[in-house]
C-alpha cells in the first residue's frame, strides 16, 4: 500500500508561539527544525518526526472545517492528566468498548479538537 503513515496536520494560528507552548509543556511535544519559511510559524515534532505544522496568520477561521479531530496514541497516562489539569485545561474522557482504550479529549488554544489514546496498560501503570 503506497500510504504508510500520517505525515502531519496544519494548523493555522494567530499565535504560533503560544500554540507551540501549549504542546510543548501540556503534551510533551517539542519545537524542531524548521524552513526558512516567508511566513511565521513553528514546526512541533513527537520524537524525530515533525508531526505539527503551525502557520501564523491575521486570520484565522473559525472551526476546524471539515478535520473533526486529531489523534494521538499516547503512554504517561497518569503524567498528561496531571498537566491537563494543573493547567485547567477541561478534557472529557471516555472507555472504547471492547479495545479497553481510554480517550481524552480536549482542545488546544487554537480550538481544535485533540484525542489522547492510552492502552490499558498505560492506563494501569498510570
Amino acid at each position: 500500500m503506497p500510504l504508510e503513515y500520517i505525515d502531519h496536520y496544519n494548523v493555522l494560528t494567530k499565535d504560533a508561539a503560544a500554540s507551540a507552548k501549549f504542546y510543548v509543556d501540556v503534551l510533551g511535544l517539542r519545537i524542531g527544525d524548521r524552513p526558512p519559511f516567508k511566513f511565521p510559524g513553528a514546526w512541533v515534532y513527537c520524537g524525530d518526526r515533525a508531526v505539527l505544522h503551525l502557520i501564523e496568520r491575521e486570520e484565522v477561521p473559525d472551526g476546524t472545517g471539515r478535520v473533526d479531530h486529531v489523534a494521538f496514541r499516547c503512554t504517561g497516562y497518569g503524567e498528561i492528566k496531571g498537566k491537563l489539569e494543573a493547567a485547567g485545561i477541561k478534557y472529557d474522557e471516555r472507555v472504547v468498548p471492547k479495545f479497553n482504550l481510554t480517550q481524552l479529549f480536549l482542545q488546544s488554544p487554537d480550538g481544535l479538537k485533540l484525542e489522547l489514546t492510552f492502552s490499558e496498560e498505560a492506563v494501569a501503570a498510570g
